[in-house]
């Protein structure tokens, strides 16, 4: 809608206001008090229809947003949208005499609150009859053109208010991730962790391999960092003797923009003495079908074009063996970086961005072997290189005890066999150290001293997973982009 326009639509209502502040009424009240949702009205008429009483229903004060406007004749029909949908009230001129001149004040987009009974009309829509009314909020700006299924991919994500009056999809993502988030804390609790907070703002942006966002603390004169994981923090906890702890937490990565990625995002990460990362891969299992089962009723899952069956057992596949099988190059037979590179030339990957041996590999990996991974499945036992926080296999030292898990192409959780030698770990950040240093514009770790003096006291052999929240909302709303399932995204300018 051009500004001009725009504009005579706010001093068109800003006049409807005061023409209502003059008859002495508040068009923007402190309070209002409904005594059911949409939805509970509905479900409550249709329980007294199904014992034929509906004609026993007491009236109903309900709630909601004006997003339809009917006239005909003496009487008003208006749709009315809460949070939990829409119903459709009935106003007559003769039941509300004077008061009827009001809705000469009333546009699509204002609230409102009416007070009558439950009834269907001859048609056998479900509505109520409004004995009373008040305009509970007058709206200044017009919802936008064809708001109804607005559509607009700028509006929607930048005025996300909009997309939510106006899109159901929208607002039934809300309430998936919502219960999902929901049933992930029941799982784990009922596997015995507990739930803890740890800090956002951190002195080392360790335990993850990307890139930080920094800030400036005035108090300590000192600059600090927004985590890009929680890990080491947790890790200390299990230091500390507590068994099985589990974090709900934003963590922040300076990174791209795009279907998959924000540079904030939601994750659950969890940490368990005594286990190694086999088991944690049997409770990702059971976490994402106890999930898909709560959320949808079934661990088999619509999305896109393809049903995702989330049952446990997933298939495993050696990462070695599979890149091999897709590519035909062995990472072990390549151990230098420029044999790694020229084996990627040969088959037409663009390594350009890419500078050491393990962002190749990675490189390597996303444009080789995760698109062919859509059903649920794990990539198991990656190389030392790419993984400075997990154990060495017992069987190659070049190997570590770590799983990916992948469904759809994307990654959806990543986990080790925590390494727990003080030595080995020390030895790791500093070679992350030295490559930070080296290839400064590729994602590394680093080295956090106060984790390495609280491993030296002893962390127990521990199971760590990190789990995207964002991504598996995504999958279970068949959702295909990140932008949909994160109420405020990251955009660009």
């Amino acid at each position: 809608m051009p500004s001009s326009e725009q504009e005579e639509y706010i001093k068109i209502r800003l006049d409807k206001a005061k023409q209502l502040i003059a008859k002495g009424i508040n068009p923007y009240p402190s309070k209002f008090e409904k005594s059911h949702t949409n939805s509970e009205a509905i479900e409550k008429f249709l329980e007294l229809e199904m014992s034929d009483n509906s004609d026993d229903m007491a009236p109903v004060t309900l709630a909601g947003r004006v997003v339809a406007r009917r006239t005909m004749g003496k009487a008003t029909f208006i749709d009315i949208s809460d949070s939990t949908g829409r119903l459709q009230i009935m106003l007559r001129q003769n039941n509300l005499a004077e008061k009827y001149e009001l809705l000469d004040q009333l546009d699509i987009g204002d609230w409102i609150g009416a007070t009558g009974i439950i009834f269907r009309t001859r048609t056998k829509e479900i509505t109520q009859q409004v004995d009373s009314f008040e305009i509970i909020c007058k709206a200044l700006r017009p919802l936008p053109e064809k708001w109804h299924g607005l559509t607009d991919i700028e509006t929607r994500f930048r005025q996300k208010y909009l997309d939510l009056i106006a899109n159901e999809k929208s607002v039934s993502n809300v309430l998936i991730r919502s219960k999902l988030i929901k049933s992930i804390r029941n799982f784990m609790e009922e596997k015995g962790f507990i739930e803890v907070e740890t800090p956002i703002l951190v002195p080392i942006a360790a335990g993850g391999m990307a890139h930080p966002f920094i800030t400036h603390h005035n108090s300590l004169n000192r600059d600090l960092y927004l985590r890009i994981a929680t890990e080491l923090h947790l890790k200390r906890l299990i230091v500390g003797g507590f068994d099985k702890v589990f974090e709900i937490g934003k963590v922040f990565r300076n990174e791209g923009v795009d279907h998959q990625h924000n540079p904030e995002f939601t994750t659950m990460e969890s940490y368990e003495a005594f286990v190694d990362y086999k088991d944690v891969m049997q409770m990702v299992e059971n976490l994402v079908a106890y999930c898909a089962t709560e959320l949808t009723g079934s661990t088999k899952v619509k999305y896109s074009d393809n049903e995702l069956d989330f049952t446990p057992p997933w298939p495993k596949f050696n990462l070695r063996e599979k890149i091999i099988e897709v590519s035909g190059i062995d990472f072990l037979e390549h151990t230098e970086t420029e044999s790694l590179k020229q084996a990627m030339t040969n088959i037409n990957i663009n390594i350009s961005n890419q500078v050491s041996w393990g962002g190749l590999l990675d490189k390597l990996i996303s444009e080789k072997l995760e698109p062919t991974l859509i059903q649920p499945c794990f990539l198991l036992d990656y190389p030392i290189e790419m993984s400075p926080l997990a154990k060495k296999s017992t069987n190659d030292p070049r190997i570590v005890e770590r799983f990916e898990g992948f469904v759809q192409g994307m990654e959806l959780c990543n986990a080790f066999s925590e390494l727990n030698d003080p030595v080995d770990q020390r030895n790791r950040f500093e070679e992350q150290e030295k490559l930070r240093q080296t290839f400064s514009q590729e994602e590394t770790d680093r080295l956090d001293e106060d984790f390495l003096t609280a491993i030296e006291y002893g962390m127990p052999p521990t199971g760590g997973l990190g789990i995207g929240i964002d991504r598996l909302s995504m999958l279970l709303s068949d959702n295909d982009s990140i932008r949909e399932v994160i109420l405020f995204p990251q955009l660009r300018n």
